[in-house]
């Protein structure tokens, strides 16, 4: 056994190479330890569309788990699937939301003459 050898690899230096998915190197701010304030995911379940498939799969697998005969495997699928069905209605009912607030700023913009008057 040869100890003397070299590595095949460097090893990174922790302040330098350490990228976070948010871009910022600030590792000294306390305040972000608040619960889930500044903590955002990458979006795959803000999707209505992904939600809507997860959802689906987990209403397949409780299927599935009663088929062969565990209720509480069926269960515990079922209430992941309710839990996505709860984050599908409030995704449509945000996306519904949002497109009652722009119908209403593009009426009130379209409604709102340009004052001559004043310059």
């Amino acid at each position: 056994m040869n100890n003397n050898r070299r590595r095949s690899f460097r090893p990174r230096s922790q302040k330098n190479n350490f990228r976070r998915r948010n871009g910022s190197i600030t590792s000294n701010n306390t305040n972000n330890f608040n619960g889930n304030i500044g903590f955002s995911r990458n979006g795959s379940m803000n999707n209505i569309h992904n939600v809507e498939k997860t959802m689906q799969k987990f209403q397949q697998l409780a299927k599935d788990a009663q088929s062969n005969g565990d209720p509480v495997l069926a269960q515990n699928y079922l209430q992941h699937a309710d839990h996505y069905l709860r984050r599908l209605n409030d995704l449509a009912d945000r996306k519904e939301n949002l497109s009652e607030k722009n119908k209403s700023e593009t009426e009130n913009s379209s409604n709102t003459k340009p004052d001559s008057t004043t310059i």
